[in-house]
């Protein structure tokens, strides 16, 4: 059995376990007898702390998974493949007001080739997005206030309080990170795509 590490640019726990749940079954369908394990690293996104757009959680992502390669290369250890993880909000003009949505996206890379992943969306609630976009509040503090919770972001995350823990904060990230990999463990599809190569 050969077994293959993933540096993951965060120690957080919910983003950790996150990447560590998601590889359990990528293994065989990255080359058959292959085992997959997960190390943190605390990198910086080079980001705003809450992101407000897609753009910025895109650019956070790839920039944690660049840096995490920096970090791993420089401190002379090996990994197969680096993860960087962004959560925030994504700012969305609709019927001249805007709806606001949280997301958590990933970025994979193999050191040649990158790809990103989202979780998906969901609507923040107005006086929430107010607090964040307006007040100038981090995320995890403005949710903590709004829901009367303590620590939520290495919890259940605001993806826990809004959905009432059918997604939590983890779960989000999961997900971003078995999309991000889908262009390695199904090469076939994704050959000859330019975008893939970028």
């Amino acid at each position: 059995m050969t077994t293959w590490r993933i540096a993951v640019g965060s120690t957080r726990r919910p983003k950790l376990n996150a990447v560590s749940d998601a590889i359990l079954a990528l293994g065989p369908l990255l080359g058959g007898d292959i085992t997959l394990t997960a190390s943190g690293y605390e990198v910086e996104s080079g980001v705003n702390h809450t992101p407000f757009s897609r753009h910025e959680l895109m650019r956070g992502a790839r920039q944690r998974a660049e840096a995490v390669a920096k970090l791993v290369y420089s401190l002379r250890e090996e990994a197969k493949f680096f993860v960087g993880l962004e959560g925030g909000l994504d700012v969305v003009p609709e019927n001249g007001g805007q709806r606001v949505f949280l997301e958590s996206w990933a970025y994979v890379s193999d050191g040649r080739y990158g790809h990103f992943g989202c979780s998906g969306s969901v609507e923040v609630p107005g006086v929430l997005a107010e607090a964040v976009l307006v007040g100038g509040k981090e995320l995890a503090v403005a949710v903590d206030e709004f829901a009367g919770t303590e620590g939520v972001r290495d919890a259940q995350g605001a993806w826990g309080v809004l959905t009432r823990n059918h997604i939590t904060r983890q779960e989000s990230f999961e997900r971003a990170v078995v999309a991000a990999f889908a262009p390695f463990y199904n090469r076939k599809l994704y050959q000859g795509d330019a975008a893939a190569k970028a």
